[in-house]
């Protein structure tokens, strides 16, 4: 087969520019979980070690596809008679171009090794120099949410404080984060502060993160753990000392209640129903644009709350056996199934980072979590319909009758909202 020198040089501008593509139009440096975008001192450690290892393999390619290019253009068959020539006599080659090339190789290997072997050693566990500051974090995964644990945070007959699918840490301080699961191997990881350890069953891992200002990331879960893996996401939220520890300090506190004026009565909670796509009238488009604001702005009560509908929101939490598998403390919901939502009305996300928590995401997938995130432990069919699987007294989920209308759903939403 011949090959004209255009052809050559076609091919190699071709694979230059798919390489050049991504860079050209941001596809390697944005979006909210870009690992070239990064804010923590892990992050960056890993980003050099990945921008050392591009840059001696585009070294060696361009050096290798350079030669090839030249040997191709120089020594092709420039007749048919020279194409159906003999092969010459093949010699044993040059040594000290041979010795050369393996020298260069090892010499290319060091290069990469070197900063492989300190970043490894430097994003293990938080420099010594620095353990003293650092905070330490729970972490643990379940399909298909993520648990939070606060062990330094007591409180008072309720043990550590735990949160779901949103860690919030002190921005500008080490945290120690330690990874446990309770099924399946799970995979943590928040691209733009640090790469991803897995949480293996039945034994202890580890990673450490710093967040350099106060700032809204984005995280998930990168290991194949069931159908609804890829949904399996979570947020982490570094703040400024001051506003972590009132933070902290609201967090710490039983659920909110709220009092209904006397001869009050409930106004059903009215919100559009249709799905927002990004752009359309009705879309959140603050939350994309300062997620953190955003974020911010949920830690207060809400203008529009309706305190009668947040009661019997409230009452029909218990009803329909919420209670059994979600914790609210200071209502009388203990279970540990499912995650705390003791601050729910605090947090931008719900069903694990999936969607933003807004009344109308709520609502759906309180309705029928299943066409939500399919697989989840919540979710039952009952005769065609949506329901809801329970815990049982030994902690097992089991299945239950338990359907939710669209009336008792807007209370719950309102109810769900209210705790701030």
């Amino acid at each position: 087969m011949r090959f004209r020198p255009a052809d050559i040089l076609r091919r190699i501008t071709t694979t230059l520019a798919l390489l050049a593509l991504p860079l050209v139009t941001g596809g390697w440096t944005s979006g909210p979980q870009s690992t070239f975008d990064t804010k923590g001192p892990v992050a960056r450690a890993q980003l050099e070690v990945f921008n050392v290892t591009v840059y001696v393999t585009f070294a060696v390619f361009f050096i290798v596809a350079g030669i090839l290019a030249y040997a191709t253009i120089k020594y092709k068959a420039r007749s048919d008679s020279a194409e159906k020539a003999p092969v010459p006599d093949q010699g044993h080659g040059n040594p000290f171009i041979e010795l050369g090339l393996i020298g260069a190789s090892i010499a290319a290997l060091v290069v990469i090794a070197v900063p492989t072997l300190r970043a490894i050693w430097y994003t293990y566990d938080v420099p010594e120099a620095e353990r003293a500051n650092a905070y330490e974090v729970n972490a643990r995964g379940l399909q298909w949410w993520f648990q939070f644990e606060y062990p330094l945070e007591q409180i008072a007959g309720s043990g550590q404080l735990v949160t779901g699918n949103e860690l919030v840490i002190p921005a500008g301080r080490p945290v120690r984060i330690n990874l446990r699961t309770s099924d399946v191997i799970h995979s943590f990881w928040v691209p733009k502060l640090g790469g991803k350890v897995d949480m293996m069953p039945n034994r202890g891992n580890h990673l450490w993160l710093q967040a350099d200002e106060p700032g809204y990331f984005w995280g998930q879960c990168a290991e194949f753990c069931g159908e609804s893996h890829a949904v399996m996401r979570f947020r982490v939220i570094a703040l400024g000392a001051e506003d972590f520890a009132a933070w902290l300090e609201n967090q710490k506190k039983p659920a909110r209640d709220v009092v209904a004026p006397a001869g009050a009565k409930a106004v059903l909670a009215s919100y559009d129903m249709t799905p927002k796509k990004r752009n359309a009238p009705g879309y959140t488009a603050d939350f994309d644009a300062n997620p953190l604001a955003a974020w911010t702005a949920m830690q207060f009560p809400e203008k529009d709350e309706d305190a009668v509908l947040v009661n019997q929101g409230r009452k029909l939490f218990a009803e329909k056996n919420c209670v059994t598998c979600h914790a609210v403390r200071g209502h009388g919901a203990s279970g540990v199934n499912a995650p705390d939502l003791t601050h729910f009305g605090a947090r931008t996300t719900l069903a694990a980072g999936l969607l933003e928590n807004n009344k109308p995401n709520l609502h759906r997938w309180i309705v029928d979590p299943n066409n939500v995130k399919p697989g989840n432990k919540m979710y039952m069919g009952v005769n065609g319909m949506a329901g809801y699987m329970t815990a049982d007294d030994k902690g097992r989920m089991t299945k239950s009758h338990i359907q939710v209308n669209d009336t008792e759903a807007r209370a719950i939403v309102e109810y769900l909202h209210s705790l701030k």
